[in-house]
């Protein structure tokens, strides 16, 4: 009887050991029931695949926040990331106090046969208790669709992401257009402006040269006139004075 509880208890623990959970496909409770993780964490491990699609790896559990190389080497041999789970790790930890029982009998070899069959009713309903955790598993056809969710979701994310870099950018050359439009706008009014002031400068001088010229002209016709004025004068004086020399 001893023998046969062994090898329940061995049975029991080789399931355990080639158990493992799907970390894309698992509970909360499935996860929560891994060794080093808690609640907290569980739910961060499903929002991290619900933002980033599914693990490509076990390794990349690490990616969540929360757990470093010392929780994965505890998760290491006890998670997967395709497949059903094949047997939450609650059993596992229930595994430890159900299996402590197991070297009693050996103690009492000389015991009547009833006793050890008592002992072995715990090893019995263990395993079917891990039963029913396992019902929440996706199926294929579920994960399918989650996946097909996650990359939608993922795909409109970099759609929209792209749609406002392309807005940005399209911004940012409208501003640039613009802002070269102003800059050669304002500088054809500054060469018009320059232009402007330097016709009416050459304007002002040429009438002033202009009026000089003029007023000068003006003066020295006034000046031959005023001579001529004089000369005639005097010419007219001339024959007055001449008989009076010659008596």
């Amino acid at each position: 009887m001893q023998r046969i509880l062994l090898f329940v208890v061995a049975l029991f623990f080789s399931a355990l050991a080639l158990a493992a959970v799907n970390i894309n496909t698992a509970t909360k409770e499935e996860l929560d029931a891994l060794p080093g993780i808690g609640p907290v964490k569980a739910q961060a491990i499903i929002d991290y695949r619900t933002a980033n699609g599914p693990f490509k790896t076990p390794e990349d559990i690490m990616k969540v926040s929360g757990i470093k190389e010392g929780e994965f080497a505890k998760l290491k041999g006890q998670i997967s990331v395709s497949g059903a789970s094949t047997a939450p790790a609650a059993a596992a930890k229930a595994a430890a106090p159900a299996a402590a029982p197991a070297p009693a009998p050996a103690t009492t070899a000389q015991a009547p046969a009833s006793a050890p069959a008592m002992k072995t009713e715990p090893a019995k309903t263990t395993t079917p208790a891990a039963a029913p955790a396992a019902a929440p598993a996706m199926t294929d056809k579920e994960k399918a669709a989650a996946d097909k969710k996650a990359a939608k979701e993922k795909a409109a994310a970099e759609k929209k992401a792209a749609k406002e870099e392309k807005a940005k950018k399209d911004k940012a050359a409208k501003e640039e257009k613009e802002a070269k439009q102003k800059a050669a706008k304002e500088e054809k009014a500054a060469k018009d402006k320059a232009a402007k002031e330097e016709k009416a400068a050459k304007d002002k001088a040429a009438k002033d040269e202009k009026a000089a010229k003029d007023k000068s002209a003006k003066t020295e016709k006034e000046a031959k006139d005023k001579a001529a004025t004089a000369d005639a004068k005097a010419a007219a004086a001339k024959p007055a004075t001449e008989p009076a020399k010659k008596q």
